[in-house]
């Protein structure tokens, strides 16, 4: 494998979760066949997770030459794609950190933005997050929920990834969310967290009325 994955004229523009995930994969293919030992896989998963553009991604595959396996080709998203999942991400800005509800309600939606990192804390209350129009201040951020005899629910909308890996003891963590195809270049929202005799549930957007009479009547 050579350069060939990545086109000099576009070495300078930003590469997406998908072609992260084909150098990955070549990655692996390699090791199968004996060309890298674990060490150097591991290494060289860091630089392709930590690549920001198709130029810093080339050098990585650059000594491979793979039998039997067609070498993936990068292609750029195109400009009108790129619009429309930028519009969610807003470098630089912060947004609040923290929703804490205690014996309390909290409700966040609209045009919030969710940092980096943002704690939701319920004891004996209810925090709500809406994200169907909020914007991020990076392109993967978390949220790491603590709910204790109280509830979370978090709405996530369609053109966002979302990862859910909470723990439930003696109560629920659960993601309600019908089977999604992986955006490439669309922010990725990672959910994480406890729910102790608490509940937390991940779930789509809210259905408009419109939506919800057509389901009936089909």
């Amino acid at each position: 494998m050579s350069d060939e994955l990545v086109p000099a004229d576009r070495s300078h523009l930003r590469a997406s979760d998908a072609d992260r995930e084909r150098i990955a994969q070549v990655l692996h293919k390699a090791t199968a066949e004996g060309r890298l030992d674990i060490h150097e896989l591991d290494e060289r998963l860091v630089a392709v997770y930590a690549a920001k553009t198709y130029g810093e991604l080339a050098p990585i595959t650059a000594d491979l030459v793979l039998s039997g396996m067609q070498q993936p080709t990068m292609v750029p998203m195109s400009a009108e794609h790129q619009s429309a999942v930028s519009h969610r991400v807003v470098p630089g800005e912060s947004g609040t950190a923290v929703s804490v509800a205690f014996w309390s309600g909290v409700d966040r939606k609209g045009e919030w933005v969710v940092p980096r990192m943002h704690n939701a804390v319920a004891i004996m209350g209810g925090v709500e997050l809406d994200l169907t129009h909020a914007r991020f201040a990076e392109q993967e951020v978390t949220i790491s929920v603590f709910a204790f005899w109280g509830g979370v629910e978090i709405r996530v909308p369609d053109d966002i990834n979302v990862n859910v890996d909470g723990f439930g003891f003696m109560g629920a963590f659960e993601e309600r969310l019908p089977s999604r195809r992986h955006i490439p270049g669309a922010p990725t929202v990672r959910i994480t967290g406890l729910a102790i005799m608490a509940g937390v549930e991940v779930k789509g957007p809210k259905k408009k009325k419109s939506q919800i009479l057509r389901e009936l009547l089909d």
